[in-house]
């Protein structure tokens, strides 16, 4: 089975199995970081922040308003001010670099937080930060770092572990069922899956890609007619997936 907890650091951003940081994987992951480098006009978009009333009341929608979007620089202050400590400088600017390309993921005008953004981000922070020398601090990074960008570092953990203990309990077959199932990430899966469709507004990104894939690793569903079948249900984003699964699946799996 393919292993995100195994992937390389210049495939996704992460640590080595033996918890030691690649440092010009981390910094080749940031500076290739699957081709997400918005234009900076995309920052002036209008910003509002409201809850779903249709489709799934799990999701959180994230828009524009012309007078409360940030600068980078104020993103990167917020986080700097909200966690004070120094952090080693290998984890320091591969978390600088990012926080300035999720920036402009979370100001383009199309951006609406999901569980599984939030599940991609999750799986890519942890394996990031994975050898960092205290759990204490990794937390508080992290929760520095989603607060800088004005959002809540809890609802991004209870999605990717509500996302995770989910995808666990599913196959193949009735992880690529989801539209015609009922449930809480049933809901959430069809309501990205319309809005991908057209039917709301919806920012494809890597993160997405790889909280997408995690969620076929899970469930052992990562086979490429699977891939294929679940690549449908989100237009455009089959690429993405093919892209993360040739990265994540070792040759023995390809």
């Amino acid at each position: 089975m393919a292993a995100v907890s195994s992937l390389s650091l210049s495939a996704i951003g992460q640590t080595s199995g033996d918890r030691k940081v690649n440092v010009s994987s981390a910094r080749y992951l940031v500076s290739n970081f699957g081709g997400f480098r918005f234009r900076t006009s995309l920052l002036y978009q209008p910003v509002q922040v409201r809850l779903s009333t249709t489709a799934s009341p799990y999701v959180v929608h994230c828009m524009s308003t012309a007078t409360d979007v940030p600068t980078v620089s104020e993103t990167k202050s917020d986080f700097l001010k909200a966690y004070k400590r120094p952090i080693p400088s290998v984890y320091n600017t591969v978390l600088q670099e990012l926080i300035v390309q999720q920036h402009l993921m979370r100001y383009k005008r199309t951006y609406r937080y999901d569980a599984v953004f939030g599940l991609g981000f999750v799986t890519v922070f942890d394996q990031l930060m994975e050898g960092y020398p205290s759990d204490e601090d990794r937390d508080a990074i992290f929760q520095a770092y989603i607060k800088a960008l004005k959002e809540d570092p809890e609802q991004y953990r209870i999605d990717a572990q509500k996302l995770e203990e989910w995808a666990r309990a599913q196959t193949s077959s009735s992880l690529v069922e989801f539209p015609s199932r009922d449930g809480e990430v049933e809901a959430i899966l069809k309501d990205i899956a319309e809005r991908a469709g057209g039917k709301g507004s919806f920012s494809y990104s890597r993160f997405f890609a790889v909280g997408l894939f995690r969620l076929l690793e899970l469930a052992n569903a990562t086979e490429p007619t699977v891939l294929e079948k679940v690549a449908s249900f989100f237009p455009y984003i089959y690429w993405f997936i093919v892209g993360i699964s040739s990265e994540f699946l070792t040759p023995q799996h390809k």
